[in-house]
């Protein structure tokens, strides 16, 4: 999976939550501006980490 599809996903579990990117970020513990950089790039293990933690989702619903 590349970062594009993760940011797809990410989008998805907002709009199902009614919630902001930035609003998904800060919940996450990540700098604003992080989740829309993944477009053209992939994220770190640690923001997945992070990610995994603040929403209870296991890695593979974001990460497959």
């Amino acid at each position: 999976m590349d970062g594009a599809t993760l940011l797809n996903r990410i989008r998805k579990y907002c709009k199902e939550n009614d919630i902001r990117i930035y609003e998904f970020e800060k919940k996450c513990g990540l700098s604003n501006g992080t989740v829309s950089g993944w477009d053209s790039g992939e994220p770190k293990l640690t923001s997945l980490d992070k990610i995994v933690k603040a929403t209870g989702k296991p890695i593979e619903y974001w990460w497959s």
